[in-house]
């Protein structure tokens, strides 16, 4: 087939000191942070409501905000946490006090809190709005994101912006090299997580069988499809309701829409296959009943490169950074890229032993933000600039509140000293995020 060219004359509709791409943990976090120091923000959500997967993916539970011993995700995450427990947001077993384990949450009642922040802030946004483009101004600097919705094309002009897409798109286009998968390109696969109700969890607690215990014998019995050993299980959400991260998909590729259409279609399906497992092997899930199942959760995409790549080393080193902006503890969580039994035993392993003791925890440091080659772009979130090992650990919500954060002041920042991102005073933003309350004890 041939290219043709396609040309329209846009709108600006927004002009702005920060634009904000992408909704998610790491979008709300930059968006409300840049515009707590004084910028006017837009933020454009592709999705119907804020929080990414932990809303539309359905992702059943948020992974730990602390190490044990200090409360990480300081700052914008842990307002959003408070607030969460406060509305009943968390699973009713949950010990709300124990930021160092994961708890359950209420999808409902997380994407309302989003939406009570992000309304009592100065922030400009708008569901069901894609980005599709940004046209540069020179070769570091883009001038306009380009945005697709209901209401046709548009402009964004702004001076700073914040890739929050997952994907790393909007560094990507704007000519930021990535890396992708393994050294053979291989990704984690994704899941589609799902809500099922009718769930007697009592039972389910004092039986004390758990899914692993079974599976060899679902396997004897062609209950599925694929042999996945890896099942992650289903989380209390609710008195009778559970949600669901249960499957994989396999060779998944979230910047191919056709990767995704087939990973959508399986993840579908094999529910089936997944509610006769648990309602015939399992106790207490007898009468178990799916009632939704999300938007593909993705655990890997592009990486794109910055100005220092967080490394495998730099967890077992604990490291410490002059430029650090956040500490974080979640273990390396590298899902394996098929259903080997080779390949599970690995992620058992690493999973295992790429652990932390309570308190211990890694730096983030600024440089990881700051694409190669972009002088108004940063990115926060599961795209910024670490190897496979460490983007399996921060690319949990916990660590993606506070990328989004410390790139929202320093995205402010650089406007104020009308500066590139890679030039702003790390003192001011470390003084800032420390403001703002973030937990910084190496600035």
């Amino acid at each position: 087939m041939v290219d043709i060219t396609f040309k329209r004359t846009i709108p600006v509709r927004y002009d702005v000191d920060v634009f904000v791409a992408g909704g998610g943990p790491a979008g709300v976090a930059a968006a409300l942070a840049a515009a707590r120091q004084g910028r006017r923000v837009y933020l454009a959500e592709a999705h119907a409501c804020f929080g990414g997967m932990g809303t539309v993916g359905l992702v059943p539970a948020f992974m730990q905000f602390a190490d044990g011993e200090h409360f990480l995700a300081a700052g914008i995450g842990e307002e959003l946490y408070w607030k969460l427990v406060a509305a009943g947001g968390i699973g009713p077993n949950d010990d709300p006090n124990s930021g160092y384990k994961s708890v359950g949450i209420r999808v409902e009642t997380l994407k309302r809190i989003y939406d009570e922040m992000m309304m009592a802030s100065d922030v400009e946004f708008s569901f069901s709005t894609q980005l599709i483009g940004v046209e540069m101004r020179s070769s570091t600097e883009v001038a306009y994101a380009v945005c697709h919705a209901k209401s046709g094309q548009f402009a964004v002009v702004s001076k700073q912006f914040i890739d929050c897409t997952g994907d790393g798109d909007l560094a990507t286009w704007a000519g930021a090299p990535f890396e992708k998968g393994d050294e053979c390109g291989n990704l984690m696969p994704g899941t589609q997580c799902s809500l099922w109700t009718d769930i007697d969890w009592e039972k389910v607690r004092s039986s004390g069988v758990g899914p692993h215990s079974k599976l060899e014998q679902a396997f004897q019995d062609k209950v599925f499809t694929i042999e996945d050993r890896h099942l992650p299980g289903i989380w209390c959400v609710g008195d009778h309701t559970g949600g669901g991260n249960i499957g994989h998909t396999f060779g998944v590729d979230s910047t191919d829409e056709r990767s995704m259409t087939k990973a959508l279609l399986w993840g579908r399906k094999s529910m089936q296959e997944y509610q006769r497992f648990y309602r015939e092997y399992l106790p207490g899930y007898a009468q178990m009943e799916l009632v939704a199942t999300g938007e593909m959760g993705i655990r890997e995409s592009r990486r794109v490169l910055g100005d220092m790549q967080l490394g495998l080393q730099d967890f077992l080193d604990r490291g410490c950074f002059e430029d650090e902006i956040g500490r974080y503890a979640y273990p390396v969580d590298i899902h394996p890229s098929d259903a080997s039994v080779a390949n599970y035993a690995k992620f058992e392993q690493e999973w295992t032993n790429l652990r932390y003791q309570p308190g211990e925890s890694y730096g983030i440091p600024y440089r990881v933000l700051t694409p190669r080659g972009l002088d108004n772009v940063l990115t926060a979130g599961r795209c910024i600039s670490a190897d496979r090992y460490m983007m399996s650990s921060i690319r949990v919500m916990p660590g993606c509140y506070i990328t989004g954060q410390a790139a929202g002041v320093a995205a402010a920042v650089a406007v104020e000293e009308q500066c590139a991102t890679r030039s702003v005073a790390i003192s001011e933003v470390q003084a800032r995020l420390v403001k703002m309350g973030a937990y910084l004890p190496n600035a």
